[in-house]
């Protein structure tokens, strides 16, 4: 059997949020502020497709001088338009602000494929379908995590300082 290890926590999911973004908002800042505006603190994002104008977003690659050889390559940039066939993530805080966690993929006009982690700021929408669900019971966070050397997940049930293990 392989080692296995997780950071965990257990809640529910409360009110869902339908809603189209309309052309010229920023992906991210969307989703964050339809989670404002309905008081959500975490959320995960249920449903979310549709075409963008542009894209930044970065994905993985080596990097030798990584604690785990891994990182991000620069921020690439691709002009639309963009259909968006797919993206899912977690609305999450970091020292009190949100930080939407967001991969998806896309095609360009050629139907070229390519997707990866989406940047809050680089991605403004034609429009964009989401549905998103509140979470309740626990906390989303995004903490600088030692043995990664990245800043990463890190759930925690309400009222709790840490995670649960496994």
């Amino acid at each position: 059997m392989s080692l296995i290890r997780a950071n965990y926590a257990t809640g529910q999911l409360g009110k869902t949020v339908g809603a189209r973004l309309i052309y010229g908002t920023d992906l991210l800042e969307g989703i964050e502020q339809l989670c404002k505006v309905n008081y959500i603190e975490y959320a995960t994002i249920i449903s979310c497709f549709g075409s963008f104008q542009r894209s930044g977003f970065v994905y993985l690659v080596p990097n030798k001088s990584s604690k785990i050889g891994v990182g991000y390559n620069d921020l690439i940039v691709k002009e639309g338009p963009i259909e968006f066939l797919q993206g899912t993530g977690v609305v999450c805080k970091r020292e009190g602000e949100y930080e939407t966690h967001f991969h998806g993929s896309m095609c360009d006009q050629h139907g070229n494929i390519f997707g990866g982690h989406f940047i809050k700021g680089e991605t403004p929408v034609i429009t964009v379908d989401i549905v998103l669900a509140e979470v309740t019971g626990m906390e989303f966070h995004r903490k600088f995590d030692e043995e990664t050397g990245a800043n990463q997940f890190y759930p925690v049930d309400s009222n709790k300082t840490s995670t649960n293990k496994l």
